[in-house]
């Protein structure tokens, strides 16, 4: 199959050109016009397709609801956003309830499923800290040990590829040094640390940091704090979500751009909210979360925010039109950059030949025409 665009994302630009997919991988990129096309989309931009790597469900989903239908629908219709692969996210619970949830999503891969990819699990928490815990139930947080660890990775499979964890409760960083060995992302987030015990764990393994700003120790000009951090490790990843409620677009423009190009993330943090009318109310991790009119959810009891219901290509939207951050590096962050985070950069994460294709058109409002999953187009045209 072969579609074309005066308007495909190559080499950090807009190019006119073909596109030729067979076997689910880019087998060619010709000059616009050069062959016949199966789809001419015009002016339409061409992206690689989207990676969300903090997402815990939608569509009344969770990934901790241990249910195979609800996963499979979850990944059937995130492409309607243009996500292509994802990192299902677990939340704090007891190792009963996360064993489960890790299991369901190891059987699921096994079977075989349609949609987006599971690249592997995202597991926030139970290794949090109890101050910055946000929505994340506290009688289930714990300190982290590898013991433990190897537990839950038993049960998913080997698909734990990232975990959220309050590396300054990891006493000698053992699991933080641990997982950095096999290959796991250890991401700080939910942590009271400071600036200079952020540094500690960044030299101990630690490569990203969860959804920055929320769930962590603020900047200040005497204190720095993970934010702080997040702004000076500039070749550690940081996630932010990116619906201009969990930080404002002011916020996000300066993290962007201290990040520079290769190391910011967007992710949505969406819950099983996530395609539901507003108003409606669910349990998170034990707790009641009741949807807002701006599309965040909340803690019914405190108010607090506790996730959200953004869709990937409504954050690239923000990011370009809202928080004016550099096109390129908007682009990167739900593409290049969690590809390479996740060390799938030789796979995902660009329009290349060789690489899957995992394409998505997009109009000039951002609206999805488009999702290619490995060459194969999942939406009605």
């Amino acid at each position: 199959m072969i579609i074309q665009s005066k308007k495909v994302w190559l080499a950090d630009q807009f190019t006119a050109a073909q596109i030729e997919m067979e076997g689910g991988k880019i087998a060619g990129i010709y000059d616009y016009g050069a062959k016949p096309v199966d789809r001419d989309y015009g002016s339409e931009r061409i992206l690689p397709g989207f990676i969300d790597v903090h997402c815990h469900g939608a569509f009344g989903f969770d990934t901790n609801d241990a249910e195979e239908e609800g996963l499979r629908y979850w990944l059937r219709h995130v492409v309607d956003e243009g996500v292509t692969a994802l990192l299902p996210t677990t939340i704090t619970q007891s190792e009963q309830v996360l064993t489960a949830a890790l299991e369901n999503v190891a059987k699921v891969v096994a079977d075989g499923y349609e949609g987006a990819e599971v690249l592997g699990v995202h597991f926030e928490g139970p290794y949090l800290d109890m101050v910055y815990k946000g929505a994340q139930p506290e009688q289930h947080i714990v300190k982290p040990t590898i013991e433990q660890f190897e537990r839950y990775q038993k049960a998913a499979n080997g698909l734990i590829k990232y975990v959220t964890m309050a590396t300054e409760t990891d006493e000698d960083f053992a699991l933080t040094r641990y997982c950095a060995e096999h290959g796991i992302v250890v991401s700080i987030g939910h942590s009271a640390a400071t600036y200079e015990q952020a540094i500690m764990a960044f030299a101990n393994g630690a490569r990203s940091m969860t959804h920055v700003y929320n769930g962590m120790t603020p900047f200040n000009h005497r204190a720095n704090g993970l934010v702080g951090a997040a702004y000076r490790l500039r070749s550690m990843y940081g996630e932010c979500i990116c619906d201009g409620n969990h930080s404002t677009p002011a916020a996000l423009n300066l993290f962007f751009r201290e990040k520079g190009p290769d190391y910011g993330l967007l992710v949505t943090d969406a819950l099983m909210a996530k395609g539901k009318p507003i108003g409606s109310k669910f349990l998170f991790g034990g707790n009641e979360i009741e949807i807002y009119p701006d599309g965040s959810a909340h803690l019914t009891s405190t108010k607090g925010l506790a996730g959200s219901t953004l869709r990937v290509n409504d954050g690239l939207r923000i990011l370009i039109e809202e928080a004016q951050v550099p096109v390129s590096a908007a682009i990167n962050a739900c593409t290049k950059n969690p590809a390479a985070c996740l060390r799938v950069d030789d796979r995902k994460g660009a329009i290349r030949v060789g690489l899957d294709a995992d394409l998505v058109v997009l109009d000039r409002d951002y609206q999805v025409l488009q999702t290619y999953c490995m060459g194969k187009g999942m939406l009605d045209e």
